[in-house]
């Protein structure tokens, strides 16, 4: 089954994270943009109000900031949401950040269609396109929030510039870390199947399990495979899909364009040939409304990844 709500959000988690961090870490420091209390590290500026810096709505400022820090032994967190990463801060990301390979780590919340209510201007569905083009940058989107405390250590671990993008609401838990142990660049097979492979990130790994559930009802047997770092992506593990089933379907909260859905099709290409559909938002701005509403009006379902893949099984 896809998992029951874990009664904590993902950006909640994270939050207290990155205090348990800091307290292992005396070089962990952590910028916001005037939006802690929806980022969640006002959790960290509770506990440590020393190495917790709000800059205001100024997001150049702090992706600039961030990087001076980072160039005296101190590991920035910086903090605003998802979508405001690409269009706020874009430049500096990209001039400072990512050009002189620092070691920045840049958190995007809201994800997606998660704040839905704000519209297209707080819609994050190219933060994903925007961050894998960047040279020196791992892009992760865990799935659940126990996913979610084990990146944030890693990529606090790793030594260069990430992008981490987290999710607004509670979201069931689809990891199982009795029989998985999270690394960076490798994917999960969170259920074997033989027919054909569900390959999601996010948000959309939970449906991409429930999608699994209807297929098997269907006589289909599905894998599903939750890839947790789009950069480095685990070439050899689609490969291994690719030989073994009759093909792909991926699914994400983002444009199909350029977000997971790209980077499996381009080591597909590259690699092993074999059949792949999408799921994500097509090439359109996305309107503000309910959460769920929005979800089915572009497609993020369940229902529609079980239609492409019994097209993929025919």
């Amino acid at each position: 089954m896809a998992g029951s709500v874990t009664g904590k959000a993902m950006r909640q988690v994270y939050g207290e994270t990155l205090v348990d961090l800091g307290k292992k870490y005396q070089n962990l420091v952590v910028l916001d943009a005037d939006v802690s209390g929806s980022t969640r590290s006002c959790v960290f500026a509770e506990v440590f109000p020393e190495r917790f810096f709000n800059v205001g709505i100024a997001e150049m400022n702090m992706a600039a900031m961030s990087a001076g820090l980072s160039t005296v032994g101190f590991v920035p967190f910086i903090n605003t949401f998802a979508c405001f990463t690409v269009l706020r801060c874009a430049d500096p990301i990209r001039s400072l950040i990512a050009y002189t390979n620092l070691n920045v780590k840049v958190v995007g919340t809201y994800s997606g269609l998660s704040d839905s209510f704000d519209g297209a201007s707080h819609h994050a569905t190219m933060d994903i396109n925007f961050f894998r083009a960047l040279p020196n940058f791992l892009v992760l989107s865990p799935s659940d929030g126990p996913e979610t405390s084990r990146a944030v250590e890693a990529v606090f671990l790793h030594k260069g510039p990430v992008y981490l993008r987290l999710h607004r609401n509670e979201l069931p838990e689809t990891s199982d870390y009795a029989k998985n142990r999270f690394e960076i660049g490798k994917g999960i097979v969170l259920r074997d199947g033989k027919d054909v492979t569900l390959i999601a990130t996010g948000f959309m790994v939970h449906r991409a399990l429930a999608a699994a559930d209807t297929l098997a009802s269907q006589g289909i047997s599905a894998r599903v495979v939750n890839i947790h770092t789009i950069k480095p992506i685990d070439k050899d593990l689609i490969v291994k899909c690719a030989s073994e089933t009759r093909g792909i379907v991926t699914a994400e909260e983002h444009s199909i364009t350029g977000g997971l859905g790209s980077a499996v099709a381009e080591v597909l290409a590259a690699n092993r040939p074999a059949p792949v559909a999408f799921v994500g938002v097509e090439n359109t701005f996305t309107e503000t409304g309910d959460y769920e509403s929005l979800l089915e009006k572009y497609g993020l379902t369940a229902h529609n990844i079980v239609e492409k893949a019994k097209k993929i099984v025919k």
